[in-house]
């Protein structure tokens, strides 16, 4: 009996043991944060999901976070790269803005999905690593979107120019000056008219970002403006285009020179 009980408690250390390491393996670490202070996008879940399978599908494991205490010196050490989901307003404190900030600082990613550029606006730090913040949008519609680099991960597969349907943004002024487009958006390929009160949106003239990426404050930043529509989270070019984002954030590899 003693023998037995021997054996299944150092059955039960082993699979601990295994666990342990599966929660620690992959490639790299991926923090999936989705808080909101404002509008709420219906493809959050989706977009959970489209993580979740990236990270089953390219070994790199994910947590996935509403709770902004996660971000603390200690929390933050255990991950590589920390994804904001649709986040929207104010939805940090200046402790966990400080922590985000060393977390930068010491070598790693952030990825930025839609309405990421719709956060934390007066946090002046967060807005230059974004590098664009969101200031109107029309209708959704389909429009003509074209690839503008081809040295970035992702791109490799996406024709020079193709259609697409989502919700548009027109951005304010860039908030840094070294930002990396990789793909923009045609403007008379759809309307993009639109008046919210004193808020007026006709458009950003002959260049106007849909993704872009640059080192920043140590470390890395990738944008992509897609991802209002919850089905594009099914769509093989468009997670193939994510997937790249979060692997050079978290790797800072597969840039060609």
């Amino acid at each position: 009996m003693k023998n037995l009980v021997s054996t299944l408690v150092l059955l039960f250390l082993t699979l601990c043991a295994f666990q342990g390491m599966a929660q620690r393996g992959g490639q790299f670490r991926a923090l999936l944060f989705t808080k909101t202070d404002g509008f709420h996008h219906e493809s959050i879940n989706e977009g959970v999901d489209a993580v979740r399978a990236l990270a089953e599908r390219h070994f790199f494991t994910v947590s996935w976070q509403e709770n902004a205490s996660i971000f603390n010196d200690r929390a933050l050490e255990n991950f590589d790269v920390v994804i904001f989901l649709n986040t929207t307003g104010d939805i940090l404190n200046d402790e966990q803005q400080a922590a985000f900030e060393k977390f930068i600082q010491s070598g790693k990613g952030f990825v930025g999905i839609h309405s990421a550029s719709d956060t934390e606006y007066e946090w002046e730090w967060y807005t230059k690593m974004v590098g664009h913040m969101f200031k109107i949008h029309p209708q959704i519609q389909t429009a003509k979107l074209k690839v503008t680099a081809r040295n970035f991960p992702g791109l490799e597969t996406m024709p020079d120019e193709f259609l697409w349907t989502d919700e548009w943004y027109e951005f304010q002024p860039a908030t840094i000056d070294d930002l990396n487009y990789i793909i923009t958006i045609d403007e008379t390929s759809y309307d993009p008219n639109v008046k919210w009160g004193d808020n007026v949106g006709q458009g950003m003239g002959e260049v106007h970002p849909i993704a872009w990426y640059h080192e920043y404050d140590g470390g890395r930043a990738f944008y992509t403006e897609l991802g209002h529509v919850p089905a594009v989270y099914q769509d093989p070019m468009f997670l193939t285009h994510l997937y790249g984002g979060i692997y050079w954030a978290a790797k800072g590899k597969g840039v060609m020179k």
